[in-house]
């Protein structure tokens, strides 16, 4: 307990999901969290959920203005801003030759646009504080190519450069920028339909946990790196994805699940 004690946190796309679990998770640490997210009622719900400690701001990550006016709001309030998670993402599915184009820009807009403008928007700041812990929400898709989506595998390659780069640039300022590349997560952006977990784990027979991931999983990894635990961690990548990206299984020979 309190592994973020006094400190304060942004968490994009905070309002469900990996965003919503990572949250709660950092309350329980005894952070301050603004959830930020497009949901409004959504997030607002969760605000009141979690009390004192935590506010809801609304936030289009790919504005610019949004960012300004959401630092200037932290600021006023308490006065720094410890962490800051860019957890935001939208998924488009579609063949390359399929993709529209309005469809792959939107997405760069949001995954990695939206990490950008979060990184700069409070670079100066944590460099001011000489401190600070930047997570970056990447995926396991950001280690690896996938058939049908073009655009969300670009961004969160993209988002896996970024991190390295500014790992470089903060780092001398005493400003950590790390990511988390999760699998398969138990999601409304993965599972939309909303399928019990165990008929979800059917369709994960490649992973070698041969299961889906739940969002605390994911949660507690961004702790990690969000926390004073993580203070030699710096451009490092945390796959959380029950061993997806390690490889692949030659079915029938020794080794690969039954």
């Amino acid at each position: 307990m309190n592994r973020l004690e006094n400190k304060v946190a942004i968490i994009t796309g905070g309002a469900r999901g990996m965003g919503a679990q990572t949250s709660r998770l950092f309350v329980q640490e005894g952070a301050k969290v603004i959830i930020a997210d497009v949901l409004e009622s959504e997030g607002q719900a969760l605000a009141r959920e979690l009390g004192d400690c935590a506010c809801f701001h609304r936030l289009d990550v790919s504005d610019e203005v949004n960012w300004q006016e959401l630092v200037e709001k932290a600021m006023d309030r308490f006065g720094r801003i410890d962490v800051l998670v860019n957890n935001a993402a939208v998924l488009v599915y579609g063949a390359i030759d399929e993709l529209s184009k309005r469809d792959f820009e939107r997405t760069v807009s949001v995954n990695l646009v939206g990490t950008f403008l979060g990184i700069r928007a409070v670079a100066s700041i944590m460099k001011m504080q000489q401190a600070g812990a930047i997570v970056n929400i990447s995926s396991v898709d950001g280690l690896r190519g996938v058939n049908a989506l073009a655009a969300y595998v670009s961004t969160k390659w993209g988002v896996r450069g970024l991190t390295k780069v500014a790992a470089l640039e903060l780092g001398h300022h005493g400003v950590r920028v790390n990511s988390v590349h999760p699998g398969g997560v138990d999601t409304i952006m993965g599972n939309p339909t909303g399928a019990p977990r165990e008929e979800i784990n059917k369709h994960f027979q490649n992973v070698p946990m041969q299961r889906v991931g739940s969002p605390e999983e994911i949660a507690r990894a961004t702790l990690f790196l969000a926390s004073d635990e993580a203070s030699y961690c710096n451009g490092s990548e945390l796959a959380v994805d029950g061993g997806l990206a390690a490889g692949a299984y030659y079915l029938g020979l020794p080794g690969a699940p039954l």
